[in-house]
């Protein structure tokens, strides 16, 4: 079983088992997570859901695709090297990974 640990911009970490596929993003809309907003539900039509992974965790994602590097330029927070949208990072059986929230998401 999958989990993410969560921190928020303040700190806090809220560590959640996930269902192996589901993206980091419904993970944390199904269980409550504050910060990630997903306003379009995953469709990668917009970037609030935002997050900064964890740098040992990046080699174990897949590779950015193109359409989800380009919302990464209108993330209400400025990207970073280790940003990721949550609802391109599906999890796999097993898998630990460790993102965090910006300040904000709008």
């Amino acid at each position: 079983m999958p989990t993410v640990h969560y921190t928020d911009a303040e700190g806090a970490v809220r560590e959640v088992k996930a269902t192996a596929g589901d993206s980091v993003m419904e993970t944390a809309v199904r269980n409550g997570v504050p910060g990630i907003v997903a306003e379009c539900g995953g469709s990668l039509s917009c970037a609030t859901c935002h997050v900064f992974v964890a740098e040992q965790d990046l080699a174990d994602l897949a590779p950015m695709e193109d359409m989800e590097d380009e919302m990464l330029y209108g993330t209400a927070v400025d990207r970073q090297m280790n940003s990721r949208l949550s609802c391109q990072l599906p999890l796999r059986e097993d898998q630990t990974l460790h993102v965090q929230t910006p300040e904000t998401q709008v």
